[in-house]
């Protein structure tokens, strides 16, 4: 294999180790994110797909690819070899001679990953698990979580840490009072009102607490509630989220705007999803699906400023494995009512597309919260599809907004 150097970007933040805390530790996405930083790191492999890798990031004082230390939180059983290998044999995405190179990587990996937890998870997620292990009280499940990351960053001597959520998505959460402020929030915590919370709501409450940077690449809206975004502002802190776009959304987001540039009105936009593995076993579940629907539904109306008649189809393929499948119809008018189509196919495997990104925006969150930043960071919304802190849904709007920031972080 051909052996990368790190650029001058990379160069810039050599000697700090910064954490990287992933919640779904096992899972595809994130097996796939530690395998491809572990190559880089060794040379194994190019930065391909990440953009802070490009001249666009050059000069920027970005953590080192190879200074990056991961460790995570997991609900199912298994090791990190175990999952590569799976990964490997269903879609060849990573290869045997790749996972033999960094094989001490994964080992080191599987020793920083704790029990996660299964509080309300919905039973699409209990199902994938199995019988989950026995948790205590929310308050202790929290200070679980919150202790087991602190030992993280104490043990291995990291300089910062990033939280990021990779679980998989999450059944929509009643809205309640609770939800609105910390001290409403704490006291439904030691009331032990599970009903009120969902996995990734205890994730990102403890990143809150200990006033650490949180991706949130999942649709799920459990996640990021009142409470929990008046903690991380509390705690000066940055949150990025939500729900990675990475397939059919990012090719909606771009293709959308050229409609509005021609003045070409839309009538019809359907779009099919068809996808295996995992994520495609917890979305064949009504309840979960529907935020996942949710998710991809909301980008066309904002970006043309009226709603075409529109469907988002989501089907669990399971021979598909991680070779996620979209194909998408729009019917269009134009000069003198003429009625025209646009078809496209989107192949690619999903956590080849994902790793990158969540690699970027590690990177990115950890730098802002290094220049004081707090709270949401709406400037990363190109990498989203229901982005937080910023109401464009045009990918061209996104990624010039992003450009600017990255321009306006060079020259501090």
């Amino acid at each position: 294999m051909k052996r990368s150097r790190a650029t001058g970007t990379e160069r810039a933040a050599r000697g700090e180790r910064l954490g990287v805390w992933l919640f779904g530790a096992l899972g595809g996405l994130a097996t796939t994110v530690v395998v491809g930083a572990r190559a880089m790191a060794r040379g194994l492999a190019q930065p391909h797909g990440l953009l802070t890798s490009t001249p666009l990031a050059e000069g920027l004082p970005l953590a080192a690819i190879d200074e990056l230390v991961f460790g995570g939180h997991e609900v199912r059983h298994g090791t990190p070899r175990d999952a590569a290998r799976e990964i490997g044999a269903a879609n060849g995405s990573l290869p045997a001679p790749l996972l033999r190179a960094i094989d001490k990587d994964l080992v080191a990996y599987g020793k920083r990953i704790r029990p996660g937890t299964m509080v309300h998870a919905g039973k699409g997620i209990e199902r994938l698990v199995g019988t989950p292990r026995r948790g205590g009280t929310l308050r202790e499940e929290l200070d679980r979580i919150t202790d087991d990351i602190r030992a993280f960053m104490r043990r291995e001597r990291l300089d910062r840490c990033v939280c990021v959520n990779l679980c998989s998505t999450e059944p929509k959460l009643t809205p309640s009072p609770a939800h609105r402020g910390i001290e409403a929030f704490e006291t439904a915590i030691d009331a032990d009102r599970r009903s009120l919370v969902r996995p990734s709501t205890l994730y990102a409450y403890a990143a809150a607490s200990l006033g650490l940077p949180f991706v949130h690449f999942t649709p799920s809206d459990a996640t990021l509630l009142s409470a929990v975004r008046e903690m991380f502002a509390r705690k000066n802190a940055p949150f990025a989220g939500r729900d990675g776009k990475t397939g059919e959304t990012l090719v909606k987001s771009a293709l959308a705007p050229m409609f509005k540039y021609r003045n070409l009105r839309v009538l019809s936009w359907l779009g099919f999803n068809m996808l295996g593995d995992r994520d495609g076993a917890v979305l064949d579940v009504a309840e979960n699906k529907a935020t996942k629907v949710a998710s991809k539904d909301k980008v066309l109306a904002q970006i043309l400023g009226y709603a075409p008649h529109s469907k988002v189809a989501i089907d669990f393929v399971p021979s598909l494995g991680d070779l996620k499948t979209a194909w998408d119809f729009v019917h269009f008018e134009g000069f003198l009512g003429f009625r025209m189509s646009l078809q496209f196919t989107w192949q690619g495997c999903d956590a080849i597309l994902a790793a990158p990104l969540v690699l970027d925006l590690v990177r990115l969150a950890d730098l802002a919260h290094r220049r004081g930043e707090s709270g949401p960071l709406g400037w990363l919304a190109c990498f989203f599809k229901q982005p937080i802190g910023c109401d464009e849904q045009d990918l061209h709007a996104q990624w010039h907004r992003l450009c600017a920031w990255l321009a306006a972080a060079r020259g501090t």
